[in-house]
């Protein structure tokens, strides 16, 4: 390919990262890799909020809970129940150590450096718009002249007004917990909120969900998210929605939350209503660079309003997802580095909550049925699924009428795996008709997408045609009617 353009040599580097998260992380290594002199500038630890705060703790935490439901429910697979004993210490114990594996394999400064990338510990921050300041922990500064800058600052949890001056938890404290909570109120009924509530559930405290939306999980199904919103209840998780706080206050060891006439009362308070981006003391005005209540302001192509600055991550103001940061990275990357005019992929961006059972979905949510149909498989009919007592969900997926894919939602076990496969289809334009063919291995999970697909063919079959074919081979059965939309064979 021919580089859309050739810039010459300016700067003290070509490409300065701020930020080393999972954006920072790949934009400073993608863009070294391809020859460009890194500079990558972290105020703390590399890592960011993924390996720190985010997707690793809570994974870790959400099997130890998964290990303690198992077997409290061990009846289900013909063995005797057992109460586990929920050390919460010895289970962040464990956290940390699956954190410390992860930083120590992936995001270290010397796996990093191996690619060439400079690390700099210390806080950055625009002093013109190619240039930085780094200031490290002993007060001395370097001032870097960049050629271009890709800001990857990442974002923190929002905070509700009324919470000034109360103690409560975010993801960014829970996991430093050293016992236990026997209650605890969750604000906010969103991925955070209902992945953390469901496992401090299964390891024994009463959890509270709390939310002004009617419905959990506004971006997923909502009949997938009444799923999960079933099953978590009748784990003991209780449901406060369509609800307003009026305040909050703390008594003692216990915290006080009014919601209309009720107060509820709980030993620790979990705050997960969103994120803020990280936009603050960065010197964004200096640079020329725009921003808005969402954070940096960027085009298609990862570009500020300072076409030398490019933002991805959560400080980019879309999708907070680890997977949509580190695609950012890559389309900011081949823009400033290589000259790639690379855009955005907007409509095939994986969504998973990774909660029992699982929501994941991809492309769109709903569709016009004068000119998509929508096919649906459920776990019930998959045999794995069946094997292991772990049945509850379906497959569902929205395409037009040559079987293209434009849409896909699962509820159920490992959703986000059996995701994977219709997110690629659908990126490549491969029908459904292509995946009922592929031999898929059974038994996995991985068959309800082929069997999902295999409704294609039987809604596409018409009648007339199987007349003619038994006429021609002088068969001799019945001639199936056309099926039902959501008939399942």
């Amino acid at each position: 390919m021919l580089l859309a353009y050739a810039r010459r040599p300016s700067g003290d580097v070509d490409v300065v990262v701020i930020g080393g998260g999972a954006a920072g992380l790949t934009a400073a290594g993608f863009a070294a890799s391809v020859g460009a002199k890194t500079l990558l500038i972290e105020r703390e630890r590399l890592g960011g909020d993924c390996t720190w705060t985010g997707c690793i703790p809570s994974k870790a935490l959400l099997k130890a809970a998964s290990v303690a439901h198992a077997a409290r429910n061990a009846s289900k697979y013909g063995l005797k129940n057992a109460e586990p004993e929920a050390d919460l210490a010895r289970v962040l114990e464990r956290v940390r150590e699956v954190q410390e594996h992860v930083y120590r394999e992936a995001d270290a400064p010397e796996v990093i450096e191996r690619f060439g990338v400079e690390v700099m510990t210390g806080k950055a921050r625009f002093v013109a718009r190619d240039a930085v300041e780094i200031t490290r922990g002993d007060g001395s500064r370097r001032r870097v002249r960049f050629r271009d800058a890709i800001v990857c600052s990442g974002s923190r949890p929002r905070l509700i007004a009324g919470l000034e001056g109360v103690p409560h938890l975010t993801n960014e404290s829970v996991f430093s917990l050293t016992k236990l909570p026997r209650r605890l109120l969750v604000l906010g009924a969103g991925p955070i909120g209902v992945e953390l509530g469901q496992a401090f559930a299964r390891l024994g405290s009463v959890v509270t969900i709390l939310d002004r939306e009617r419905d959990i999980l506004p971006n997923d199904d909502p009949a997938h998210a009444a799923v999960l919103r079933e099953r978590l209840a009748s784990e003991g998780v209780r449901f406060r929605l369509d609800a307003a706080v009026r305040s909050v206050e703390r008594r003692g060891d216990e915290t006080h939350l009014s919601i209309g006439d009720e107060v509820l009362v709980a030993d620790e308070l979990l705050v997960a209503v969103g994120r803020a981006p990280n936009v603050e003391d960065l010197g964004l005005e200096v640079a020329g660079v725009a921003t808005n209540e969402r954070g940096i302001v960027v085009d298609e192509r990862c570009r500020t309003s300072n076409h030398r600055v490019y933002a991805c991550g959560d400080v980019a103001g879309r999708l907070q997802l680890t997977h949509w940061a580190e695609h950012m990275a890559k389309v900011a990357v081949a823009n400033a580095v290589l000259g790639v005019p690379l855009r955005l992929e907007r409509d095939v961006v994986p969504w998973v909550t990774f909660t029992e059972p699982e929501l994941a979905h991809v492309g769109r949510r709903t569709v016009d049925p004068r000119e998509h149909r929508t096919y649906r498989f459920p776990y019930s009919k998959v045999d794995r699924a069946v094997a292991e007592r772990d049945d509850v969900g379906w497959v569902q997926v929205h395409a037009d009428r040559a079987g293209r894919i434009v849409g896909a939602s699962v509820v159920g076990r490992s959703a986000g795996e059996v995701v994977a496969e219709l997110a690629l289809a659908m990126k490549h334009g491969i029908p459904l008709r292509k995946i009922a063919d592929t031999i898929h291995a059974y038994p996995t999970l991985a068959l309800a997408a082929r069997r999902v697909s295999d409704q294609w063919y039987v809604q596409r079959t018409a009648p007339a045609l199987l007349r003619m074919i038994m006429t021609l081979r002088g068969l001799r059965g019945r001639c199936p009617s056309r099926p039902q939309p959501d008939a399942i064979v």
